[in-house]
């Protein structure tokens, strides 16, 4: 026999006797709980109704009486015994159980129609109980054993109601091998639905563990692709400054004078190039620890506006600041001015010279959003799915990393930087960030 076990609970034995059985203890309680319920509403209801047809059916005894309680009772308790379950059952635990269930219902069906006294008795309804539980947790063998105990029982009734009270009645006889005939058609019905319900757990759970082998392996093929992509990316950006480099000082070896000096220079400028360029791809690969703090988010938005008017300048760019003094945003500090000013230097870039940048905050839901808007024409279509890719860059001597690295710190920071608007005239990227920090739990 093999024994798979669920999370958190009881154990599905693998075996072809067992039907849907939970595999974690809280299917199985509710499982249970339906049976119990089902129980405890056909043996009120029947017992109800024997107290509302008392004419026909005569008044209830005291027997009669007891054993309706003491079927309750049990059933009480074993919901009872249900709710407190804290471990896996084992198989033959839960076997037991079920038999013990089955036996209590052929029994005080059997003990209530006796008490009844009569040819026609509805307490045999909780043998359809007995023969539903078989259904659901046994084999064909098991159901028709169930079955046959509860038609031995309906013919004994019969027999024993016209061996008190004759002339014998063949028509009842007739009777109750038709019930024991609905109640095999009931159990076999039942059978059949939930092992097709069962096939059909099996085949989807090997479809998921399919699709989950799929999945981890297009996650590790992607890992492995964007190592690749990037590995590429960063060879290619060190390649041409390395080269560079390299030639200047093999031609400054045949140089003298000016010219010798000239070389020397190239090579200087390719190395702060190379050495700025790692400064970016560190930035953008580490994971600084964050230092939030809730701060005027003008503060921020004015300190990076004056350094970047610099290179602004340069093209005659301007900026112009909506920024209203009152908003707080929660942030750390150093890392949003590192963003903005990517976002900042990134739009004087694409504006036409003469133009203007337009930098306006405002507030969310428990959000703030800095729009950073330049003039100039829109990022094409085709690129527009690379903006945030580490090392792509539109720009001949770009390199790639400005717009991941603010995009990596909004996030790092419970935010986001999405383009906004990208039409003819008007680019705006916007960064999200929460307006307030968490407020740290007191402890009692």
């Amino acid at each position: 026999m093999v024994v798979v076990e669920g999370n958190g609970g009881v154990l599905r034995p693998g075996f072809s006797s067992q039907s849907l059985i939970a595999s974690d203890l809280d299917s199985f309680r509710r499982q249970e709980s339906i049976l119990i319920a089902l129980n405890l509403a056909i043996l009120l209801g029947l017992f109800s109704l024997h107290l509302y047809f008392a004419p026909f059916w005569g008044r209830p005894s005291a027997l009669l009486i007891l054993a309706v309680v003491v079927g309750v009772t049990c059933k009480g308790g074993e919901w009872l015994w249900l709710r407190g379950l804290s471990r896996a059952l084992n198989p033959g635990t839960l076997a037991a159980l079920t038999w013990a269930s089955i036996a209590l219902n052929l029994t005080l069906a059997s003990i209530l129609g006796v008490l009844t006294d009569k040819e026609d008795t509805p307490y045999f309804v909780l043998m359809v109980v007995a023969v539903l539980e078989a259904a659901f947790r046994f084999a064909l063998p098991s159901i028709v054993a169930v079955v046959t105990a509860a038609g031995v029982s309906l013919f004994w009734q019969v027999w024993r109601f016209f061996e008190k009270y004759p002339p014998l009645d063949v028509g009842e006889f007739y009777e109750a091998g038709i019930t024991a005939l609905l109640f095999f058609i009931v159990g076999v019905l039942v059978w059949l639905l939930l092992a097709d319900l069962r096939r059909k757990e099996s085949r989807l759970a090997s479809n998921l563990l399919e699709l989950e082998h799929a999945r981890e392996q297009l996650v590790r093929e992607e890992r492995l692709a964007a190592v690749g992509r990037l590995s590429s990316a960063i060879a290619h950006e060190i390649r041409n400054p390395v080269a560079m480099i390299a030639s200047s000082i093999a031609t400054a070896k045949q140089l003298t004078g000016a010219e010798r000096e000239e070389m020397f220079e190239i090579a200087s400028e390719e190395a702060e190039r190379l050495s700025g360029l790692t400064t970016e791809f560190l930035d953008y690969a580490s994971t600084r620890p964050l230092n939030l703090s809730e701060m005027e988010v003008s503060d921020v938005v004015g300190y990076v506006a004056d350094a970047s008017r610099a290179h602004a300048s340069k093209k005659g760019v301007r900026f112009e600041l909506d920024v209203p003094a009152e908003i707080s945003v929660c942030t750390d500090g150093s890392q949003l001015q590192q963003a903005l000013m990517n976002l900042f230097l990134n739009a004087v870039d694409a504006s036409p010279a003469g133009g203007a940048i337009a930098v306006r905050v405002h507030n969310g839901n428990e959000r703030i959003h800095i729009d950073v808007e330049n003039m100039g024409a829109p990022i094409a279509e085709p690129v527009l799915s690379r903006i945030f890719e580490p090392f792509f860059t539109t720009k001949p001597r770009g390199s790639g990393l400005g717009l991941a690295i603010a995009r990596n710190i909004s996030r790092a920071q419970g935010g986001d930087l999405v383009l906004a608007v990208n039409e003819p005239g008007r680019v705006c990227f916007s960064l999200i960030l929460p307006r307030f920090c968490p407020t740290p739990k007191q402890g009692n």
